[in-house]
């Protein structure tokens, strides 16, 4: 899998743009529909779980389980942890500020040789590490 050209992880900041259908959501939707059917769009496991625990602090339980029934609908697949993706995630979160769940994206992206998709500012510290294709930044 390594080395696509073509393929894309979202942050967990793009699957919040499409779910509050902010600006830039419709990027997402272009990637997901053009690309989504073929094997070519990803997740980080620990984005699932930022967004889950989001929705849930949020909107309650119910809405956290709902809203994580969507995505799974997506034309998405979830990129799984093992020890590789942990130590590139650990040498990421090393080199500056980022969170360690931006980390674990940006360790997944690296490893599928995927463009990483969000709207974080903390992510142009890797530019010369992952290709990034930055969302508009700020509220809906």
């Amino acid at each position: 899998m390594r080395g696509r050209a073509d393929s894309w992880v979202l942050d967990t900041s793009a699957l919040f743009c499409l779910k509050g259908a902010e600006p830039g959501a419709d990027g997402v939707e272009r990637i997901l529909r053009r690309h989504g059917g073929e094997d070519r769009v990803f997740v980080s496991f620990i984005s699932m779980m930022e967004f889950y625990y989001v929705v849930h602090r949020e909107m309650g339980e119910a809405e956290a389980r709902r809203a994580c029934l969507r995505l799974k609908q997506l034309p998405i697949h979830v990129m799984e942890s093992d020890e590789e993706l942990g130590l590139a995630a650990a040498r990421f979160k090393s080199l500056g500020r980022l969170s360690v769940a931006d980390a674990w994206v940006a360790a997944t992206a690296e490893r599928i040789g995927a463009v990483l998709v969000h709207k974080d500012p903390e992510f142009n510290s890797l530019a010369c590490h992952v290709r990034l294709q930055p969302l508009p930044f700020g509220p809906g």
